[in-house]
């Protein structure tokens, strides 16, 4: 079935309300809980989810919503194998920190693949967004929107590796294995895969576990650009199965790599 891609304005409306809710707590004191898996939590989060889980009940009242901060209340794709996924507030640790680098994450699922992403980063005030076979595009923060491609690497040229500011996950180890240079560049949140998407960075391996809200909408913004996102043997990444809501080790990048 094909996805109605004039969903995706309303989508970024919300990803930007639910940042502007964000901002509001991030710019004064707000408090820390910690979930069972350890994983800050703060009035932020729950905030954003309420108004990304409203307002996309309302855009689209047949298609379920799974969100990170209320995983229970999730009752499965319907019918049509469609959902919404959602992590309200991606990079928490970096919100936390006050670094900046933290992001609002919603896209839609269709039969097991991500056909809709939005990205937004409200500290930045940037936001990626893509639906399938439309490309992919950024919004800087005076409000340009451009299409955005992947940079294939060139030979004798740096690798340019993003990786995570809060999990380490071996990626040294797999950065030795690379032929020539490679210059390494910190960043939190899915703000990572973006930075593939757009071209300032060749490749972001996660040798680690991810959760399904965490990559959905980066990977329809990457595969639009002209990359891929695939597990380090190569299979796709799936969402056809929400029950189980972790990701295996992956990379992010702009062309075929397998790690091995």
């Amino acid at each position: 079935m094909s996805i109605d891609c004039s969903l995706l304005p309303h989508v970024e409306i919300l990803a930007r309300e639910a940042g502007n809710a964000i901002m509001a707590i991030y710019e004064r004191s707000f408090s820390i809980e910690q979930k069972e898996d350890h994983s800050p939590l703060t009035e932020a989060d729950l905030e954003a989810n309420h108004i990304i889980s409203l307002g996309l009940r309302h855009l689209t009242p047949s298609i379920p919503v799974l969100s990170e901060e209320a995983v229970d209340d999730f009752p499965g794709p319907n019918a049509l194998e469609q959902y919404w996924l959602v992590d309200p507030l991606d990079g928490t640790k970096e919100f936390v920190k006050k670094n900046g680098e933290f992001t609002v994450n919603i896209a839609l699922i269709n039969q097991g693949k991500s056909v809709l992403g939005v990205v937004y980063a409200p500290a930045l005030n940037i936001l990626y967004a893509a639906s399938e076979g439309n490309g992919s595009f950024k919004v800087d923060a005076s409000g340009n929107r451009r299409r955005i491609l992947v940079e294939q690497h060139r030979p004798n040229t740096p690798w340019k590796v993003v990786g995570s500011r809060s999990h380490g996950g071996g990626v040294d180890d797999w950065i030795n294995r690379l032929e020539g240079d490679v210059e390494l560049i910190a960043m939190g949140s899915s703000l990572k895969f973006c930075m593939v998407a757009e071209g300032t960075a060749h490749l972001y391996p996660r040798l680690g576990p991810t959760s399904l809200w965490d990559t959905a909408a980066a990977q329809c913004i990457v595969e639009e650009s002209g990359g891929i996102i695939v597990s380090i043997d190569g299979r796709p990444i799936s969402y056809n199965s929400p029950s189980i809501t972790t990701n295996p080790s992956l990379i992010a990048s702009c062309c075929y790599f397998k790690i091995n």
